[in-house]
């Protein structure tokens, strides 16, 4: 048996066009470039995904786990609003109120002669009486009588 043309077809076929038996070399070709195109598309999706967390991480902001769960529920639900708000998150400085209630807190046990540490905790579950109280941190008071008048100069 010798293959033979048809004889509709022109004597000079293109070169992608492979005889029966033998390897299409073009298929081959085009199956690993969508492969690649496929994966590359998806690391491209999931890295564009990604950008409001990695924006939070690189910040340090405080509300980089909000930022991640909207990340996720985008990623999951399909809901493009919790990626758009999880990327405004991410690009906002929300203040740290937090350090400074702290130190402010620190400063008020250290007025009261409390331990650092254990203010509110530990001073609650005592009984009234028990409660210290420190007079010596006040000024002591001084009668009317013993303040001078104020000099107006007329």
């Amino acid at each position: 048996m010798t293959a033979s043309l048809n004889p509709a077809a022109p004597h000079h076929l293109p070169p992608f066009i492979t005889a029966s038996g033998e390897t299409d070399v073009f298929m081959v070709i085009m199956a690993v470039f969508l492969v690649i195109i496929v994966m590359a598309i998806g690391l491209l999706f999931l890295r564009l995904h990604t950008l409001p967390e990695r924006i939070a991480h690189k910040g340090h902001k405080l509300q980089f786990e909000i930022v991640a769960v909207l990340g996720l529920l985008a990623l999951f639900t399909h809901v493009h609003l919790f990626w758009v708000i999880g990327l405004l998150l991410a690009l906002i400085d929300i203040p740290d109120f937090g350090g400074a209630f702290g130190r402010m807190a620190g400063s008020l046990e250290k007025i009261a002669g409390i331990p650092a540490g254990q203010g509110a905790g530990e001073m609650a579950d005592l009984p009234k009486a028990a409660v210290p109280h420190h007079e010596e941190t006040r000024p002591p008071l001084r009668p009317m009588s013993k303040i001078a008048p104020v000099n107006t100069g007329s």
